[in-house]
């Protein structure tokens, strides 16, 4: 069974996902709403705008603002005010990794 198991995840590797799956799950529905999912994908190119978000998934200023705003309390995002448009940027890492990790297993 050992031979199954990926070297990386012997020797306790697993032991924050088994001992907090709370916090691991909670990140994980963050993501895994298909709007919040595209938003996160689009800033991984840098600071984006609800404007430029809205035009980005061709939706209204509320759904996008809604979006946002849960990817903020999650700690995921940060926002930053430039006169009157505010920027949006990723402040999680884990966010990129994880997108770019399924980026590649799709």
């Amino acid at each position: 069974m050992d031979d199954l198991v990926e070297p990386a995840l012997r020797d306790g590797a697993l032991d924050g996902l088994i001992s907090d799956p709370t916090t691991v799950s909670q990140f994980l529905k963050a993501l895994g709403h298909d709007g919040r999912l595209t938003i996160l994908c689009h800033l991984l190119d840098g600071p984006r705008s609800v404007t430029e978000l809205e035009n980005l998934l061709c939706a209204r200023q509320a759904v996008v603002s809604q979006q946002l705003a849960r990817l903020r309390l999650e700690g995921l995002v940060s926002a930053q005010r430039d006169g009157n448009a505010i920027y949006y940027s990723i402040q999680d890492d884990r966010v990129r990794q994880t997108i770019i990790f399924l980026a590649n297993l799709f």
